[in-house]
């Protein structure tokens, strides 16, 4: 042991107390799985397959020890990767002024055992107490053998990603109220969806909201345009009054929608303004997989397509589309879903409200159209894939790259190299409704830097015909069940995307009502009418 550290155990509980200015007390409290053995760190070398229940206990407790102990160096040998692990250890102390640690570690669960930090943050006098739960995974190490923390920030802090640090001191940013478009407050807690899009709010639009910051333990974000959060307030700023376009009323159904279908995301936005109402994500990885997502639309994409057939003059809403059992481009063969019945004599609308893939794969191969055809139709008409989108937050455009071979047919039915996210497609169906590309903004335009996106839209010919067959497709195809009982002028869009590697493939829908266009996705969901669907209606039902 260390020059300076006593050990004696007490009760059953192992207590460690430090020497040495500014390290304080620290202590490993095992509640659970006795300590006892020798050190993993000594005996694995030789030894290959996934570590053994002592082998995690003992592991843990080395390592959680040494972290107590406030010994950065000797608890990160204890990791697979010891540099990484060493940095992030000295900074909870250095930089974060946590002191007086104490690890109590829980049940171990094949090679996981999870712990409870119980611990004082100190700052400029003031003390704080600061209580968390997180987890370890032991591996065996590739070169050694020996049993291993597999390193993650997030065993340091369940809030912390690979990058991130823990500080205290002024905050990042000054802390926002920020409100809806009729002045109702939105917060975290309420509206659990908004917390990271409220974090990055107030890192971006804190200052310019006329806040001032104050004293906090905070994680602070590698990620550009990340934000930070906050975990303990020693002294409260001054908040700043930050205006949003979001609902309070659309945000509620938008939460409620996706809290009962795991890994969900959906988006409602305001045709005639760009206005986000609504944005909420239900995963466990906490993503904003709503307007950071990217992912292959499925039929959802043939809005898109569909205006590409009209402008181009290959097809019309009304003109010929057979739908029929298979299509091959390219030596590449083309399925409808199972049990659709063939129509040699349907029309584009015909198709479009079925969702016959091989409609559309067909076309694609009429004249004028070339592989840039769909890129140019998305990026000049929809404004999609330009990298140019300034919405108030981090955000993606989607990618509609210019395909040859069989991702050109691919491409146009959602498939292929298409990417795009709820955000996305809420802005595709916008445009579909109005003629009007307007890009999407979660802030009054006044707090944005820079231009926003523009792009050309779509002729008043184009629009009617997309109405035409979204109608058909929300009140008598493949959108009517999820959109049963909304009454007024609406449409839809369905689509599911295969994944390899996935059971079931990713539901896809689109919808819209009045002044409101809705667009969701659930990863694994199935069809799009049977998981997404009923999000888009949810949120549709309550508008805002």
């Amino acid at each position: 042991m260390r020059k300076g550290v006593k050990a004696a155990l007490v009760g059953g509980v192992f207590t460690v107390m430090v020497g040495g200015a500014g390290y304080g007390a620290y202590n490993v409290v095992n509640a659970v799985n006795g300590g006892g053995g020798s050190s993993s760190g000594k005996s694995g070398a030789s030894r290959s397959g996934p570590p053994t229940r002592d082998e995690v206990r003992e592991t843990a407790r080395e390592f959680l020890g040494a972290w107590a102990e406030g010994d950065a160096d000797g608890a990160a040998a204890y990791t697979d990767n010891a540099e990484a692990a060493a940095e992030a250890l000295t900074g909870f102390r250095e930089d974060a002024y946590i002191r007086k640690v104490e690890l109590t570690r829980g049940r171990i669960s094949g090679t996981r055992m999870p712990f409870t930090v119980r611990a004082t943050v100190t700052y400029e006098g003031k003390s704080k107490q600061l209580r968390y739960a997180s987890a370890l995974e032991v591996v065996r190490g590739v070169h050694t053998g020996r049993a291993l923390v597999d390193w993650r920030a997030s065993v340091l802090h369940p809030e912390l990603r690979r990058g991130d640090t823990l500080e205290t001191g002024e905050a990042a940013a000054p802390p926002i109220v920020a409100v809806d478009r009729n002045g109702v407050v939105l917060t975290g807690k309420k509206y659990p969806s908004l917390a990271p899009v409220l974090d990055q709010l107030r890192a971006k639009y804190g200052e310019q909201a006329g806040g001032r910051p104050g004293v906090e333990l905070y994680v602070r974000r590698a990620e550009k345009g990340a934000g930070a959060k906050t975990l303990l307030t020693f002294a409260k700023g001054r908040p700043g009054r930050l205006p949003t376009t979001l609902s309070a009323a659309a945000q509620r159904a938008a939460e409620d929608a996706v809290a009962r279908q795991p890994e969900s995301s959906v988006v409602a936005v305001r045709p005639s303004s760009g206005d986000v109402l609504a944005v909420a994500n239900h995963r466990a990885d906490k993503f904003n997989a709503a307007f950071e997502g990217k992912l292959a639309p499925g039929s959802t994409m043939k809005i898109v397509t569909a205006a590409m057939l009209i402008d181009k003059g290959v097809t019309k809403a009304s003109g010929p589309a057979p739908c029929t059992p298979e299509a091959t481009w390219q030596s590449q063969t083309f399925h409808n879903l199972r049990g659709m019945t063939p129509n040699e004599d349907a029309t584009l609308a015909d198709s479009f409200a079925r969702s016959c893939n091989t409609a559309f794969v067909k076309l694609v191969d009429e004249k004028p159209l070339t592989d840039a055809s769909l890129t140019e139709e998305a990026t000049a008409n929809f404004g999609l894939g330009r990298d140019d989108w300034r919405t108030g937050i981090t955000s993606a455009d989607g990618s509609v790259p210019a395909s040859g071979g069989p991702d050109r047919a691919a491409n146009a039915i959602g498939q292929g190299q298409v990417q795009l996210n709820p955000l996305n497609l809420a802005s595709v169906t916008a445009t579909a409704m109005t003629g009007s590309f307007r890009q999407p903004v979660l802030v009054p335009k006044k707090f944005i830097d820079g231009e926003l996106a523009t792009a050309r839209g779509l002729s008043a010919g184009t629009v009617a015909q997309l109405r035409q067959m979204m109608r058909r497709t929300a009140v008598a195809g493949t959108g009517a069940r999820a959109m049963a009982g909304l009454g007024g002028d609406v449409g839809a869009k369905t689509g599911s995307a295969e994944v390899d590697g996935q059971t079931k493939p990713n539901s896809w829908f689109a919808g819209y009502r009045g002044d409101t266009a809705v667009a969701a996705m659930a990863q694994e969901g199935g069809h799009g009418g049977d998981t997404a669907g009923p999000i888009v209606a949810a949120v549709l039902r309550a508008r805002g």
